[in-house]
C-alpha cells in the first residue's frame, strides 16, 4: 500500500487579474421600494394659530404665569409645577388648571385670583378661567430642573 502520490505543478510567468465588478454591469432585477419619508419630509409644518404650545398667544400666557411667584418659595408657579394645564380656545379664552403646594397654603384664596388676573391681562386673551384642583396632589417631582437647581435640589 505504499502508493506514491504525485502532485503536478505548472510554472507560469503571471496570472491575469480577475475582472473588477462594475455597477454598470449589474442588471437591476428588483423594483425600488417606496421611500416612505419622502412625502413626510417634503411637507411644510402647519402654521401655528397661536393657541397651541409654541404659538405666540400660548407662550405669552406661559410668560405671564412665570411672573407669578410663590410667596414662600422663590420660584415662579410655572416652574414650581403648580400649573397642570393651559388651554386656549379658538376664540382666545384661556383655561388654567392649577394646584397649590398644600391645601393649607396661605395664598389658597388669593393665588387663583391673581393667576386669573395675570392671564386675563395678556393681550389677545378674551377671558381667563382658573380651576384649582387637588388631585393629583403636588409633589416636588413636578418642579422643572431650573426650579430644583434654584432650590438646591439638583
Amino acid at each position: 500500500m505504499n502508493e506514491e502520490r504525485k502532485i503536478e505543478a505548472e510554472e507560469v510567468d503571471g496570472v491575469a487579474a480577475p475582472p473588477k465588478a462594475r455597477v454598470a454591469d449589474v442588471v437591476e432585477t428588483f423594483e425600488r421600494k417606496r421611500d416612505y419619508l419622502e412625502g413626510f419630509l417634503s411637507q411644510k409644518p402647519a402654521a401655528l394659530t397661536g393657541t397651541e404650545p409654541g404659538g405666540d398667544l400660548y407662550e405669552a400666557v406661559i410668560d405671564a404665569l412665570k411672573e407669578i411667584y410663590d410667596p414662600e418659595i422663590p420660584v415662579n408657579i410655572y416652574d414650581l409645577g403648580l400649573i397642570y394645564n393651559v388651554e386656549i380656545s379658538p376664540d382666545h379664552h384661556a383655561r388654567v388648571l392649577m394646584t397649590l403646594t398644600t391645601p393649607h397654603c396661605p395664598v389658597a384664596e388669593s393665588m387663583p385670583g391673581e393667576v386669573e388676573l395675570r392671564v386675563g391681562a395678556v393681550p389677545g386673551i378674551g377671558d381667563a378661567e382658573v380651576e384649582l384642583v387637588w388631585d393629583p396632589p403636588w409633589d416636588p417631582q413636578k418642579m422643572s430642573d431650573e426650579a430644583k437647581l434654584e432650590l438646591g435640589m439638583l
